[in-house]
């Protein structure tokens, strides 16, 4: 088994995807720990209760995580508003990105020491599409995952040698709950495709194990992150016609 005796934390666990991986995982032999809201329904995960867009709680957990040996961590928990961004709260846009960017950085800190002085550990960030071609109306979503790419490119730079694995993961929208009715909305209007939520969390497993560095899952999507490096301005060209429709859903 491709986990046997390993120890995984997982952010979000709890969740749509979280849920299917935590099954992944522990079918797989690995000892897993929730690290969510909310307590795991699968049965032989631990739970560590946290809310990681309360500082304090954020503090508490990482000690907790720093005092432990893990083999992997998975941040995997996020949060998305989708709006014109003059619409979102102050409080939405603290919570998308202490949850989305800000947790992962400071449990990465938390966990990396141990890896390091043991030589070998795997640092995983479940980012989004979005977060390469960044979509009108998801503003704070996109920049947040943005965000979490580049820390996860700086973070691999910096821990090459020490045995440290760093792996990002960007999915393209999952037909879960996650999608509030006007993402769905959207999805229809840009005749974007929502992947099947065990399809994602398979892919995601096997990316885990196979330790890659970059995984963007989708196609077209995968392509257009690539086209949208080098020629952004071909992309607001492409994306300007469907942006006009999907602002009359905010008027």
């Amino acid at each position: 088994m491709r986990f046997s005796n390993q120890k995984i934390a997982v952010t979000g666990g709890a969740g749509e995807i979280g849920t299917r991986i935590v099954a992944q995982l522990l079918a797989e032999g690995a000892a897993v720990t929730v690290l969510d809201r909310q307590a795991p329904s699968r049965a032989g995960a631990g739970h560590i209760p946290c809310d990681l867009a309360d500082p304090a709680g954020l503090e508490r957990l990482a000690a907790a995580m720093g005092g432990s040996a893990w083999d992997v961590l998975i941040n995997l928990a996020g949060v998305q508003y989708f709006g014109p961004m003059e619409g979102e709260s102050p409080d939405s846009l603290r919570r998308t990105l202490a949850i989305n960017l800000l947790a992962p950085m400071r449990l990465a800190q938390a966990v990396a020491p141990g890896m390091r002085a043991r030589g070998c550990g795997q640092i995983v960030n479940i980012g989004s599409i979005f977060g390469s071609i960044n979509f009108a109306h998801f503003a704070s979503y996109s920049s947040s995952k943005a965000g979490l790419r580049a820390f996860s490119q700086a973070l691999r730079r910096e821990l090459a040698g020490s045995g440290v694995d760093v792996t990002y993961i960007a999915p393209r929208a999952v037909k879960t709950a996650f999608n509030s009715p006007k993402v769905v909305q959207f999805a229809a209007i840009t005749k974007t495709a929502m992947d099947d939520p065990d399809m994602v969390a398979g892919r995601i497993v096997d990316a885990i194990a196979a330790r890659r560095t970059d995984v963007y899952l989708g196609f077209p999507e995968a392509f257009f992150v690539r086209l949208n490096a080098l020629f952004p301005a071909l992309v607001d060209r492409a994306l300007a016609a469907d942006d006009r429709k999907v602002s009359r859903l905010f008027a």
